[in-house]
């Protein structure tokens, strides 16, 4: 049978993580495996357990409530307002989704026309590229850039002059995806300024919010003049609760976005797991007092990684979970050195499609699935790769 692709695919870019991540399982081999955003610190024991009782659990073992159990609702609101300083309601202002991605798209489809363009960071995840596409949406890139052994820093100039009649929303993340570039107050106080003079929408992804380094402070950017009511957060069980496979997301918006976020949610995934959703609001709940060792454990990887990668053209992440080396100043691509790096043991993933201008010069290195003794083994495989 012969089919004409639907046009919403055409530019549709896949992630590469499966493909490498596939590669690796099968081979055998004792990979370096830092393809993937998967972690190797398990997830709060509390959350764990309530899970396995949630299984033979009636009540958890349901369709309803299709918005989402009403713990979790309030338990994800006020950690909101807790960060923002923002006043939300479990029952008025939050729904709960089938992981943060879902969360996204559903927030997309809510709220932005076919032909709207949506502000991105350039680089992206291209998960979040991918559903601004299909949501009909175009990404209007914005670049990161960093000098070599420097921080990622928003170009402020071009956020500026991205403003244009088509743009009705930013789609944001920091510390962003893939590079661990982080916005500073600076950065957030543009944003805003940026989203009230042109009445734009700011759908902020907080899947990451909280793993920063090096002391950056936390800045939730609904808590800024005018944005209270323009904000729509997205937040995940997955990063920085560790509960990958639960895939539990919320989103909490104004009152006002509430009836369309709820109509696509249910048109969508209907309802998110049950048996995962109360296991989810303890760690949350729990994450006041547990986040802080593991953080301090992923800064310590980054930091092994970048002593490993020292004088190579690498960015130095804010936060997050992986960073970016720029493979280009060797000339070779990302996918290049992805194959390279295979031979000398080490799956990572290249970044075409992740970007604009910031993508295929890119291998990306995920440092929260192995611990600082094996990451001490990466520097010398990079430059076997790189043919140094």
């Amino acid at each position: 049978m012969t089919r004409k692709r639907p046009s919403r695919l055409h530019h549709i870019a896949g992630i590469g993580v499966d493909r490498m991540g596939a590669i690796a399982d099968i081979s055998g081999k004792d990979f370096l495996r830092l393809e993937n955003l998967d972690v190797d610190i398990p997830p709060d024991p509390e959350a764990v357990e309530r899970t396995r009782k949630a299984a033979a659990h009636d009540d958890d073992n349901s369709y309803l409530p299709f918005i989402g159990q009403a713990h979790l609702r309030d338990v994800a609101a006020r950690h909101v307002s807790d960060l923002s300083g923002v006043p939300y309601s479990g029952e008025r202002n939050c729904v709960i989704s089938a992981g943060g991605l879902s969360g996204i798209l559903n927030a997309l489809l809510a709220t932005i026309e076919v032909g709207d363009e949506v502000i991105v960071t350039d680089p992206t995840y291209a998960g979040l590229i991918n559903r601004v596409r299909l949501a009909g949406g175009v990404p209007k890139f914005v670049p990161f850039a960093f000098t070599p052994g420097g921080e990622w820093r928003l170009d402020r100039d071009a956020l500026r002059a991205a403003i244009g009649p088509k743009v009705t929303a930013m789609l944001l993340m920091s510390p962003s995806m893939p590079s661990g570039g982080y916005l500073d107050a600076g950065d957030w106080d543009l944003v805003a300024s940026l989203c009230v003079a042109n009445d734009l929408l700011l759908i902020l992804d907080t899947a990451m919010e909280r793993l920063v380094y090096d002391n950056r402070p936390l800045i939730h950017p609904a808590g800024l003049p005018g944005m209270a009511a323009r904000t729509i957060t997205i937040g995940s069980s997955a990063k920085e609760l560790r509960m990958i496979g639960w895939r539990v997301g919320w989103t909490v918006a104004p009152e006002a976005f509430m009836p369309d976020l709820i109509a696509v949610s249910l048109a969508n995934v209907v309802v998110p797991v049950g048996i995962a959703q109360d296991a989810a609001a303890i760690a949350l709940e729990r994450s006041r007092t547990t986040l802080a060792p593991y953080v301090a454990e992923l800064q310590a990887r980054r930091d092994t990684v970048l002593e490993e990668l020292k004088d190579l053209p690498a960015g130095v992440p804010g936060g997050g979970w992986s960073l970016l080396l720029r493979v280009s100043d060797f000339d070779i691509d990302g996918e290049t050195m992805s194959q390279r790096l295979l031979e000398e043991g080490v799956c990572a993933t290249a970044m075409r499609g992740w970007g604009e201008r910031h993508g295929a010069q890119y291998i990306r290195f995920v440092y929260a699935n192995e611990p600082v003794p094996r990451l001490k083994l990466l520097g010398e495989r990079v430059r076997r790769a790189l043919r140094l």
